[in-house]
């Protein structure tokens, strides 16, 4: 029984994978939408862009060391 609340608790915390995915596409099309709008701030978005990939992904990350965390520890 223990084991499969493990694995319930592994995989809603893996959810947060997908949401990541969702933000990080959502980062680089806007990107592409707002490059294509005004090219000459093309520099300046790109390091908006690189920052909000950044933290999005630190979120992936957190989600993916509470899974193992779970998984390995609990």
């Amino acid at each position: 029984m223990l084991e499969g609340a493990k694995s319930m608790g592994v995989g809603a915390a893996t959810i947060a994978s997908a949401g990541a995915a969702v933000g990080i596409g959502n980062v680089f099309s806007s990107l592409i939408h707002y490059v294509a709008r005004n090219p000459s701030l093309a520099k300046q978005l790109f390091g908006y862009a690189i920052l909000g990939f950044a933290l999005t992904e630190a979120i992936a990350l957190f989600a993916l060391m509470m899974a193992f965390l779970i998984l390995f520890v609990f």
